[in-house]
This record gives structure tokens, sequence and C-alpha cells, in this order.
């Protein structure tokens, strides 16, 4: 036999199927079977929500910052932002212990009251649920913590009167908010808008009377000289009012 004849069985021809015993090829197609029915009913796995748990308190918090609480609390809204998503499902808000996210938020805003995070998720992304009552927990949780610095915390406020107002639609609600905005906040370090949401809320409420005392109030109070768009925009809402006034009782 020649060198290319003892070599013919190793150079590199595929065998074709009918070289293969029988009885390999019968293992092969009962392994492939049992592999596709394994498959077939096997259980499902099931991915489980994991429940938000219970605040930690604020001391061991403080303890555990190691004089870093500034640091910590960014880490914990980061881990409180993202705890929705958890591996393999998605927990709807409406699906969230509200009372332990506002204590998580607590907890957050106690170690750096200087950090804006917990308010703006409260009052813009945590009342993104259908659900009234929770929007109703997240704005009081703003409404509370706003008193303690207004000058700082008036955004997250004025989105409240926002959200009571328009996807709520509680106008008495909105007008409590827009009446602690206009009480709580230095005119001078707030856009004009912010005074005025007051006005709108009674407007829409039918108070007219209240809302023209208001901008009365407003424009003796001295506080708006020198601003002269204001004045020119009180003074045209008073007289619209008036008007709108006089068209209801004739």
């Amino acid at each position: 036999m020649n060198l290319s004849g003892r070599l013919s069985a190793r150079d590199g021809r595929v065998r074709p199927p009918s070289s293969v015993p029988l009885a390999v090829r019968l293992v092969l197609m009962a392994s492939l079977l049992v592999q596709l029915c394994w498959g077939h009913t096997r259980p499902v796995a099931i991915a489980t929500a994991e429940a938000l748990p219970d605040a930690a308190d604020t001391r061991l918090l403080q303890l555990s910052a190691m004089g870093e609480p500034g640091t910590l609390a960014k880490v914990l809204m980061l881990w409180l932002q993202v705890f929705d998503n958890q591996p393999g499902i998605s927990i709807p808000f409406a699906r969230l212990d509200y009372a332990r996210v506002i204590n998580w938020l607590d907890a957050v805003l106690d170690l750096d009251d200087r950090f804006q995070y917990p308010l703006l998720f409260a009052s813009r992304v945590y009342t993104e649920t259908p659900d009234n009552g929770r929007k109703r927990q997240m704005l009081e949780f703003v409404h509370r913590r706003f008193h303690e610095d207004p000058e700082r915390r008036w955004p997250w406020m004025a989105h409240a009167v926002y959200v009571a107002k328009h996807r709520i639609g509680d106008l008495q609600l909105a007008l409590r908010y827009a009446n602690a905005l206009r009480l709580n906040v230095n005119s001078d370090v707030t856009p004009p808008w912010v005074t005025q949401m007051e006005i709108f809320v009674l407007e829409e409420l039918g108070e007219l009377d209240s809302a023209r005392i208001l901008i009365g109030g407003l424009l003796a109070s001295g506080k708006l000289e020198g601003n002269d768009n204001e004045l020119r925009f009180l003074k045209n809402k008073l007289a619209e009012l008036q008007l709108k006034e006089q068209w209801s009782n004739p």
C-alpha cells in the first residue's frame, strides 16, 4: 500500500452518518429526547418580590456613616431608588409599602438635610402611582419636611400643589399646599409664580373674593416695588377677577 492509501482514513474527509454504529445513534437520539422532555416538564423558576425592610434607626445610620453622613445618604437613596427593580421582576409602585418608603426617605434626610433627592423622588417619582392614597402619603411627607427648610425645599412643595390639583383633583389640598408656600417662602428668592399659585387655586375653587383680597394684600405689601411685570400681571388679574365676579353676581 502506498503512502496516499495509508493516509486516506485520516485526510480530514467527513464520514457519512451511516458509518456511525446503530447503537451509538440510538443512544444519541434517546439523550436528545430526554433533554427535550425535561426542558418542557421541569418547573419554571418564578421571581418573587422582596419586601422593603424597615428603615434603620437614625442613630445607627449616623454611626455607620463613619463621619460621612452625606455619602451614606446618597448610597441609601440609590439603593431605595432601584429597589423596585429586583432580579427578574419589576415591582409597581402600587405594591410598595409607602409607609416604609417614607421612613427611609426620612432617614436619608435626617442623615443629610441638604440632600434634595428624597423630596424630589417623593414629589415627582413616587406620585406616579395610580393610587391616590399613596400620592397623598408622599405629598404629606413633602409638606411635613418642607417646613423645616422652606427656602431650599419650595420646588418640591410647588410640585405638590400641581399633583394635588391636576393629578388627584383635590383643590382644597392644593390650596393648603399653595398657602403653605406663600406663608413660608421669601418672595425675594422665589419666582413670582410661586406666590401666584394660591390665587389660581382660589379662582378655580370659585373663591373670587378671597383671590381678590390676596392680590390686594400682595400689592399693598410693597414687596413688589420695582418689579413692573409682576405688578402689571397682578393688577390685570385683579381687574379680571372683579369682572368675573360681576358676571357671576349680576
